[in-house]
């Protein structure tokens, strides 16, 4: 006989309330129902589907369950270590484009657990809010808004006089492209301060008449900073592109419109107009650090670690990556997983003094006085002691005498 099939929401999570009431975690608990309803939503489900499916979540789940003593960070530096070995050493262009080149690879991953303060190609993927993303010219407009466009973008010719001053030409249709008119030029040329700026609009062409002689020393740092002037756009930001991609939204797939930045500034991309701002990201770690705080930070390690080990078609349990964000991030700043970081801060000596500088480490500490308990792996290995992993954890106490009591007692 055929199980019944089930037949709203309601029943389906009451039902999976029930399977596995107090055999996982809350939040997984909200994970798989928020799976199996988008299953039964797109195909339905029967009570021994479901049922099926409980059993098989909690089997797994008891499984991967550590047991006490296990060295979960020696398992975890070995599983994310062995295969970055195979990991290329080079960058490829992101998504495609040409514009666009990424570090990836081992570079990449270094990059990461050193906890550098700015990645070597920082970029940004920016999505925007419902009214922005199904339409092409309004993603143009906050891609323009976005977008740094210097004098540099929009010039046909200049030059530069020492008595008579300096002539811009303007490129009309590169004005037109990147919606910037010759007043926003003028605006942005009056920062210099050069002397009078005179705009011609119909010519499409600038003069500014210096107060006075323009040193002959200095025509090419003035000519180099009029055409590294930024006219409008977001500071740091160099190039946008825009990206049509299909996504899940509410059970359904849904076309949107996705901005690639070359460059990277969260605050002020984040406050653009028609920019969602809870689904901006970057890969410059650091600045989600100090815009949205140490447990963003984490997510991000986590994120960009995956996403390296992905992209070279490596498979590494996210629980160890977590581990490692969890290492750098714990303290409430992100640390490097080195000396200046956390192998520099562990608690025993001879740990520290067995990952780099051995010499002055062991010197400092016989300086100060320190006492080392040989708390981890790594000191007990040097020393020739049982490790505190597994049953090496368990401290056994023998009461002399004991057992000859024991058997007295027996007789």
């Amino acid at each position: 006989m055929a199980s019944e099939k089930l037949s709203s929401e309601a029943e389906v999570e009451e039902y999976l309330r029930k399977s596995l009431a107090n055999r996982v975690s809350q939040t997984m608990y909200k994970e798989i129902l928020s799976e199996v309803l988008k299953t039964w939503r797109k195909h339905g489900l029967y009570i021994d589907e479901l049922k099926a499916i409980a059993d098989e979540v909690v089997k797994r789940y008891e499984g991967s369950i550590v047991e006490p003593g296990e060295p979960v960070g020696t398992v975890a530096a070995q599983s994310i270590g062995e295969p970055s070995t195979q990991m290329t050493l080079r960058t490829f262009h992101y998504a495609g484009v040409k514009e666009f080149n990424v570090t990836l690879g081992l570079p990449r991953l270094i990059e990461i657990v050193d906890a550098r303060k700015k990645p070597s190609t920082p970029y940004m993927e920016i999505h925007l809010v419902e009214e922005y993303s199904g339409s092409e010219d309004k993603a143009r407009e906050v891609q323009r808004a976005i977008e740094t466009t210097t004098v540099e973008n929009i010039v046909k010719k200049i030059d530069i006089d020492p008595f008579t001053g300096i002539t811009i030409v303007l490129d009309k249709e590169m004005m037109g492209d990147k919606g910037v008119t010759i007043n926003d030029v003028s605006k942005a040329l009056e920062k210099l301060r050069l002397g009078e700026i005179l705009a011609d609009e119909a010519e499409s062409t600038i003069s500014i008449v210096p107060k006075e002689l323009i040193d002959f020393s200095k025509l090419e740092k003035v000519r180099r900073n009029v055409l590294s002037l930024r006219i409008k756009g977001v500071k740091g930001v160099k190039k946008v592109i825009i990206q049509r991609r299909t996504i899940q939204r509410e059970g359904r797939e849904v076309e949107e419109y996705v901005l690639i930045a070359e460059g990277s500034n969260l605050r002020d991309v984040m406050s653009v107009e028609g920019v969602d701002y809870r689904r901006v990201f970057t890969n410059n770690i650091r600045e989600v650090e100090e815009i949205l705080g140490i447990e963003a930070a984490r997510n991000a390690i986590i994120r960009e670690i995956i996403s390296v080990l992905e992209d070279q078609g490596l498979d590494v349990d996210i629980r160890h990556v977590m581990l490692v964000a969890d290492v750098m991030t714990w303290s409430g700043s992100v640390k490097q997983i080195g000396r200046h970081g956390v192998a520099g801060e562990k608690s025993s000596v001879l740990a520290k003094s067995a990952f780099e500088m051995t010499v002055q480490k062991l010197v400092e500490a016989a300086l100060g006085g320190e006492v080392d308990f040989l708390p981890g792996v790594a000191e007990n290995v040097i020393v020739g002691q049982i490790v505190p992993v597994g049953t090496g954890m368990v401290e056994l106490y023998v009461k002399p005498g004991l057992r000859e009591e024991r058997d007295e007692s027996s007789q």
